[in-house]
């Protein structure tokens, strides 16, 4: 894909996939809601006390996938290996949880100030700095 098909599907999709190492080196992988930052990089957030955050504060590198598309033709996506910087200061997660509450359209925008106002004072917020990234679209197969 090219960058700006990366980026497209970076700013059309809410959900990734999202590894991190646990203790014993194998993957703790999670489905996790992103934002993203200003520079376009993915942003998201956890309980201080979550698997992924304690992983994260051992070993700062992380996978994620972000996916679309539901038959063989349609699939496609991207694959990034990282690092994250750890942000704790509360306006920093409150910022990164208004960037995720921002792509839940369903939900009413006073409930979900209210739940990242609420939920920021127990969480982490992550930026993930990209170290490689790869692509795939199988829609382009039948070109």
């Amino acid at each position: 894909m090219s960058d700006d098909e990366v980026t497209g599907l970076l700013s059309s999709a809410r959900k990734m996939q999202l590894a991190t190492i646990n203790p014993d080196g194998t993957p703790h992988l999670v489905t996790m809601f992103f934002g993203l930052a200003g520079g376009g990089e993915i942003a998201f957030w956890t309980y201080r006390s979550s698997q992924k955050a304690l992983n994260l504060a051992r070993d700062q590198r992380v996978t994620y996938l972000v996916e679309d598309g539901e038959d063989y033709f349609e699939l496609r996506g991207v694959q990034v290996a990282g690092v994250v910087r750890r942000i704790d200061d509360l306006a920093g997660v409150t910022e990164v949880g208004k960037l995720i509450a921002a792509r839940m359209p369903d939900v009413p925008r006073d409930a979900l100030d209210a739940y990242v106002a609420h939920a920021a004072r127990k969480r982490a917020a992550y930026v993930v700095e990209p170290r490689r990234v790869v692509s795939w679209d199988h829609r382009k197969l039948l070109d």
